[in-house]
């Protein structure tokens, strides 16, 4: 056997040699192949036992209690705790029509294909190739051999006759021929230290970062239409109770009025009262114009334009109270909500990407085999003088290359600790979001309570004030304040309502809104 340095590009002096060494190199690449890099592992993640130092009570406080239920499974279609069907109902219409999900889904799709085109280079790359050319060789001295026929002659131009003869030689007439070529090409990169599988890696985690930003789509906008709807369940008492407010102000005016008129009131009286109905009537304006807005916003998260009419409406009386809540393990929200599990996945990315910058740095193995016919005449490329074939190998290493890939991989290094640390902030965030869900919730009730109880007593004095002004122990003036008084009660019971509404809905969403619980159908559509 020859010693020494071997060449980088040899040819194989037989078609079965040439094969038998592919063969071989392909099989010893896949046997002997190894991903270098570090594999991916989840790192040491902030522990939390509680989502507060102090245990919180499992049922809410008042009337209206909510029990957290630990361990409780998350439907995937907790809106309809709500027990509204046209909430169910828009939510519904949103899915199918809106821009966000269709985008998300479009993403997911891309990032599938491009997963599946990156195994592609597991595989050889076959290529075939057909030449067909028609050249004129200009007369010369000597013969010119462009090409061999597939019967063997040789294409050279014309030799002319002796000039003993009258002739023109040693000069030879062109000559005009035609010239077919045709070809397989196969060409394949072994991926010995796992270049390839760690970019097909990185490509899946990616994917996988698309799925959950899809389900993120879906929790998110049945957030935001609950949200919405809330708001204008809300906003829609606050206007007929600000209208009877001001209802109130305008009799108040014209009582008044008619005291100043008859010398029982002053001036001062009056301007006071005109005072609080222009004050009063000051609240609508903005009030129609949050809910219009409202409208519009639940328009678009339908998928639908501010023109077209819906015939959803919402009150507070349409929206119930869920009174049993879930309420996870804090080690369950890693693997529940979307943005942690995300995080994690990029960090998947970098650490594969990690191993790809390592693999750049080795040597590159490439194997090429070229098989054809060439011939004069179409039908004789592949006869057995007009065939060729070729393979050959290739060992490519970096030398020198000023450091580039050195330190590309330390960026890579760093880019991996970066990311950890974001992770490890996701975490911490959701934990955050968590426990603020609860204690909000915890807190509504409280407040709720609180309103209810004000209400309560408004509307209890009010009744009794109603009897001492038909017995004529108080004027109509202070039955009027009293009515005003119960209505001002009255909206701080219902944003205590629409809030506490409101958490509830984000709880849900804090938890990771149950989209792993889906149906399998659904689950395989998306």
């Amino acid at each position: 056997m020859k010693t020494g340095t071997q060449p980088t590009h040899m040819s194989v002096p037989t078609i079965s040699a040439g094969r038998a060494g592919l063969t071989a190199a392909l099989f010893a690449a896949l046997l002997g192949g190894c991903a270098v890099g570090p594999d991916y592992q989840r790192p040491t993640l902030p522990a939390a036992k509680a989502y507060a130092t102090q245990a919180l009570p499992e049922t809410t406080s008042g009337s209206e209690a909510q029990r957290f239920v630990a361990g409780k499974a998350i439907q995937a279609d907790w809106w309809t705790l709500f027990e509204s069907p046209q909430l169910t109902a828009l939510i519904e219409k949103a899915f199918a029509a809106n821009p966000t999900i269709e985008a998300a889904q479009a993403a997911l799709r891309a990032a599938q294909y491009t997963v599946q085109a990156q195994r592609g280079y597991f595989f050889p790359t076959i290529q075939a190739s057909y030449s067909p050319s028609r050249t004129k060789i200009a007369g010369n001295v000597g013969g010119n051999s462009p090409g061999v026929q597939g019967n063997g002659s040789v294409i050279s131009t014309t030799q002319n006759t002796p000039a003993s003869q009258g002739g023109t030689a040693p000069f030879n007439q062109p000559v005009v021929y035609n010239f077919h070529t045709a070809q397989f090409s196969v060409g394949y990169t072994p991926d010995i230290f796992g270049l390839n599988r760690r970019l097909v890696e990185a490509f899946e985690a990616q994917t996988r970062i698309q799925a959950l930003q899809l389900e993120a789509a879906y929790v998110t906008l049945a957030s935001n239409v609950v949200a919405a709807a809330v708001q204008e369940a809300l906003l829609r008492r606050q206007l007929e109770l600000v209208e009877a407010i001001v209802a109130d102000n305008v009799r108040a005016v014209e009582l008044v009025g008619r005291q100043f008129k008859n010398g029982y009131a002053s001036q001062l009286d009056l301007s006071l009262q005109e005072n609080a109905l222009a004050q009063a009537r000051q609240l609508l304006p903005p009030l129609q114009k949050q809910l219009e807005q409202t409208r519009h916003l639940l328009a678009s998260l339908i998928g639908g334009t501010p023109d077209q009419a819906m015939s959803e409406t919402f009150t507070l009386d349409s929206l119930k109270l869920p009174r049993e809540l879930p309420l996870s393990l804090p080690s369950d929200i890693i693997d529940q909500r979307p943005d942690v599990r995300a995080a994690e996945e990029q960090l998947h990315i970098v650490t594969a990407q990690l191993g790809a910058a390592i693999a750049n740095r080795l040597p590159q193995f490439t194997i090429d085999a070229t098989w054809g016919g060439a011939a004069s005449q179409f039908t004789q490329m592949f006869w057995s003088s007009g065939k060729f074939f070729n393979i050959a190998g290739t060992l490519a290493q970096t030398i020198f290359d000023g450091g580039t890939l050195k330190y590309r991989q330390r960026a890579m290094e760093e880019t991996v600790k970066q990311t950890t640390a974001q992770y490890q902030s996701t975490v911490l965030n959701a934990y955050q979001n968590v426990a603020d869900a609860v204690y909000a919730v915890h807190s509504d009730a409280a407040a709720l309570s609180a309103a209810s109880d004000a209400e309560r007593t408004a509307k209890t004095s009010l009744g009794l004030l109603r009897k001492q002004f038909q017995r004529g122990y108080i004027d109509r003036l202070a039955l009027i304040a009293a009515e005003q008084n119960y209505r001002q009660s009255a909206l701080a019971l219902a944003q205590a309502q629409a809030t506490r509404l409101g958490d509830t809905a984000l709880l849900f969403q804090a938890l990771g809104g149950g989209w792993w619980n889906k149906p399998a159908q659904d689950a395989k559509a998306n």
